[in-house]
């Protein structure tokens, strides 16, 4: 059997939102499908891959890259704001931000993205 101290006793501890940490979760998702959008569309487009190419030494990744990182923080801020007072629940906030990483991947792969060729 466990006992509190007193100064445990005196500690109010608070229930925090959820919002911010399922903001979070959710913009990771949003960042690795935008990845996947992208890889996607730049093989499916020369005009598109040649758009995403802002250097000749990296090619079309550094826009992918570059985009994808942009639309995650973009994502991540609307999200906070939104949600930051909320009671989001995080294992729902976890299985979207999930599914988007999943479709994010799914784009990245070879197998995938050439189908589009």
């Amino acid at each position: 059997m466990t006992t509190q101290t007193d100064h445990e006793q005196k500690i109010d501890y608070t229930d925090k939102p959820e919002g911010p940490i399922s903001a979070a979760l959710i913009a990771a998702g949003i960042g690795a499908a935008a990845l996947g959008l992208f890889t996607t569309l730049a093989e499916a487009s020369s005009t598109v891959k040649g758009w995403l190419q802002w250097s000749d030494a990296v090619g079309p990744l550094s826009g992918k890259t570059t985009l994808a990182v942009v639309v995650w923080l973009i994502a991540w801020l609307v999200l906070h704001l939104t949600m930051r007072n909320s009671e989001y629940e995080t294992r729902r906030a976890l299985t979207i931000g999930l599914i988007l990483v999943g479709l994010g991947v799914l784009g990245t792969f070879p197998t995938f993205f050439q189908l589009f060729a």
